[in-house]
């Protein structure tokens, strides 16, 4: 665990720090372990993009490539080899924090193949296909928050795989989501399985709504728009925190609970700032909320170490503030769920891009080794 006085000021508030970022070489260079256990990095997170980025740097790969290229496999296979590799291995290194903190965290995302994200059944199918290849209870399998997702998130809580719902942007979809989760685990205890043995994160993206938000301020170029710049991000997901205390608190939950199941917590992604204009640990700093994790990449974790002001709980006392903004954003003619659904339809597309890309570069790659 860290030292460093702004990690234990989050620790403390109840915020676990998640890397959002892995790759071959972070694994052998012993950086993994090193950010666990000096930097408070208590769990990580990965996606199409982050996979692309690692394999395309480097020849950390080189050996494996080489192997699968002589065995035969097609490319899909090859990439689910290499993927499901690295977090296996991510998930042994994380797993004294695991341990000790009864499953909470110490997990380590994969995702289902960006290209389901709106096909229900083939995504069951792969999300159980990962949790066996991977085969480590710390392993956390990420579904898309889409309509094709929900009923996929459902049925794979109800077998008794943890799931880490990604590409949430609207506050009604969060709602969906939690309703997903909460109705998986409703099946899963009549099916008798052991409630307290499932834990989920519900990654609710944070900079994008900013970046989208404030172009179509920009466009309307009024004082009273600008002024609205930066606001929205964190104003939505403190509303989104709002809407995960009232869930977690009602009849349907409690019962849930007494039987052992645990929260599914809120985990604030997309938490690198992506305008220079504002501070470079707003999504950390202004999102503080007992419960939750803040997946950071790298860059973002170092300027929280160094300079990230952190002052306790930074959600619960604004909620009233926060529908304030969205609603002044409304005023501006902007529509919300417009916004939302642009970010959901881009996100997924962004994701979709990656993967084809890191399926080029890797056929290119095996084609090179044979």
């Amino acid at each position: 665990m860290s030292d460093n006085a702004n990690l234990k000021a989050l620790t403390d508030a109840g915020v676990s720090v998640w890397l959002d970022d892995l790759s071959r070489e972070r694994l052998t260079s012993g950086n993994l372990k090193d950010v666990m256990e000096h930097s408070g990095v208590v769990g990580v997170t990965t996606n199409p993009s982050i996979f692309q980025a690692a394999l395309s740097n480097g020849d950390s790969y080189a050996a494996q490539v080489a192997e699968l290229a002589q065995a035969g496999s097609s490319v899909d296979d090859a990439v689910f080899a290499i993927t499901t590799t690295d977090v296996r291995d991510a998930c042994d290194v994380m797993r004294p924090i695991y341990d000790a903190t009864s499953g909470q965290d110490g997990r380590v995302s994969i995702e289902v193949d960006p290209r389901l994200a709106h096909e229900t059944q083939a995504t069951i199918d792969q999300a159980i296909q990962l949790f066996d290849a991977v085969d480590r209870p710390n392993v956390m399998i990420k579904i898309p928050g889409t309509e094709a997702g929900l009923p996929a998130i459902t049925e794979v809580i109800s077998r008794g795989v943890s799931v880490n719902v990604t590409l949430i942007f609207s506050l009604e979809r969060y709602r969906e989501v939690m309703n997903a989760y909460i109705s998986g685990l409703e099946k899963a205890r009549e099916s008798g399985v052991d409630l307290a043995t499932i834990h989920s994160v519900a990654s609710f993206f944070v900079s994008r709504v900013d970046t989208e938000i404030d172009k179509r301020l920009d466009a309307i170029g009024t004082a009273e728009a600008t002024a609205l710049r930066g606001q929205a991000a964190v104003a939505n997901a403190r509303l989104a925190y709002q809407a995960y205390e009232e869930v977690f608190s009602t009849a349907r939950w409690e019962s849930l609970a007494a039987d052992g199941a645990h929260k599914q917590r809120p985990l604030w992604a997309s938490t690198g700032v992506k305008n220079p204009d504002y501070s470079d640990t707003l999504y950390v700093t202004d999102l503080v909320a007992a419960n939750t994790v803040n997946t950071m990449p790298e860059k973002t974790l170092n300027a929280v170490i160094d300079h990230g002001n952190i002052s306790g709980d930074q959600v619960t006392g604004h909620y009233a503030d926060a529908a304030q903004v969205l609603d002044a954003i409304a005023g501006q003619g902007i529509s919300y769920a417009d916004v939302t659904q642009v970010l959901e339809d881009e996100g997924v597309a962004k994701f979709e891009e990656a993967w084809g890309s890191l399926l080029t570069d890797l056929q290119a790659a095996l084609d090179a080794a044979k």
